[in-house]
């Protein structure tokens, strides 16, 4: 990756789908309803599969109306690209059940019921014009303003 001597800033790598612009990608985990769990960063060039981890250990406590704070989700959907043997261990060794497509075998269309709560709430993320584009050097500028943009979904879905 490159720093900011090449004008690129941190967390930013050429983007394999748009002519190897630099560019960053945004990972998302919500829940059921799309509400913003965890967030994160990372180089366009990092294949998806590498954040899931750092991602599910970035959830916070979540309080429940009964029993203890929930650290963890009982059941995580996810699409063919974090399709790894790894992860599938790595979750279930967390005892975390896991749907996760399998590539070659399943179409992606199984998962699309609960797969629109995601793409709905990275529509929600794009609309904030700061996030559609990066114009922040420093990947703790663009992380906080794409924590501060959660929120925000978090607040307007919760108002109404």
């Amino acid at each position: 990756m490159r720093g900011h001597e090449d004008g690129n800033g941190d967390l930013t790598g050429p983007n394999p789908v748009d002519r190897g612009k630099y560019g960053s990608k945004i990972h998302l985990i919500t829940e059921r309803t799309g509400l913003p769990i965890s967030v994160g960063i990372s180089g366009a060039n990092l294949h998806d599969s590498q954040a899931l981890v750092p991602l599910v250990k970035g959830i916070p406590p979540i309080r429940s109306r009964r029993g203890r704070r929930r650290r963890k989700p009982g059941k995580l959907h996810a699409d063919k690209g974090y399709d790894y043997r790894h992860l599938r261990q790595w979750l279930s060794g967390r005892g975390i059940r896991h749907r996760i497509a399998r590539k070659g075998i399943e179409s992606s269309q199984r998962l699309g019921r609960h797969r629109w709560t995601i793409e709905r709430t990275m529509a929600w993320l794009a609309g904030c014009r700061r996030l559609h584009r990066r114009y922040e050097r420093k990947a703790d500028h663009f992380l906080a303003l794409t924590s501060i943009a959660c929120t925000l979904i978090c607040y307007r879905r919760l108002t109404n």
